[in-house]
């Protein structure tokens, strides 16, 4: 083969990949000149995310995603999500971004990129006043119910021997199962938990143990160093002005732990 012939191919190939990559990294650039911001939000995790009496996305996160979209000059599209599905809508590129209770484990972050972390969450096992438990080994022989794809659900897996992990396929689904008598244990997020105790105060539900607590993160795709950079400078002016934990305080009923601000100094 000619060497003209090979320089030109290598000099195809090289403008190919420096185009990909030029697409790839300019994400930030293209939700601008779209002039809209795709969010994926599970809207049946309240306080997080849920919908109020006229069946409008609110919620802690969805506050979040709003006041991200606004600062950034765009619409918001909210993309609903559940637990299991969250990864995925940014893998297939129908999100932009995740916004929904995503905690950081070391597993989704080698499929994912994180951003510092915008707020935390208390992750717990709890159930009926008559059940004793309080760790992970009490749990043999009894029947847990979680969100499918959760923390909790990669918890109980992997250290509650001897259990049976009910799952379900979202929050709501876990929160009825809860307050109507299906499940007398459940393992789910601290403010979950709440919002389940309150809806059934009859079946004397009470936390039990906990068993982490997680940083959350904005989650997007790998290699989005535009994005990333962003996000991050924007966690940290909304951390520093005190937006983000009007935001959580609002919902929550607490400040934003400061293990989780100190991360955004």
């Amino acid at each position: 083969m000619k060497l003209t012939s090979l320089i030109s191919q290598s000099t195809i190939v090289a403008v190919l990949a420096l185009a990909g990559l030029s697409a790839h990294a300019d994400t930030l650039d293209s939700i601008r000149a779209a002039k809209k911001i795709r969010i994926s939000i599970d809207v049946a995790n309240p306080p997080s995310g849920m919908t109020d009496s006229a069946m409008r996305p609110t919620g802690s996160d969805v506050d979040v995603a709003v006041l991200l979209a606004k600062d950034l000059g765009v619409a918001l599209e909210i993309v609903p999500t559940t637990g299991a599905t969250r990864i995925p809508n940014l893998q297939t590129n129908k999100a932009d971004l995740v916004i929904s209770t995503l905690a950081f484990t070391p597993e989704r972050a080698k499929v994912i990129d994180y951003s510092i972390p915008y707020a935390g969450q208390v992750s717990l096992v709890g159930g009926i006043k008559g059940v004793n438990v309080k760790s992970m080994a009490d749990l043999a022989g009894k029947s847990v119910a979680v969100n499918r794809s959760t923390t909790q659900d990669a918890d109980l897996t992997a250290n509650a021997k001897g259990a049976t992990i009910v799952r379900y396929d979202d929050d709501a689904a876990v929160i009825t199962a809860a307050v109507t008598g299906q499940a007398d244990l459940v393992a789910t997020s601290g403010a979950l938990f709440q919002t389940m105790v309150n809806k059934a105060p009859a079946r004397q539900l009470e936390p039990k143990f906990v068993l982490r607590t997680f940083d959350l993160g904005v989650g997007m795709r790998k290699e989005e160093p535009k994005l990333m950079a962003w996000v991050n400078e924007w966690v940290r002016t909304n951390m520093k002005n005190g937006k983000l934990n009007e935001i959580f305080k609002k919902y929550h009923g607490a400040d934003i732990p400061e293990s989780v601000v100190s991360q955004a100094k």
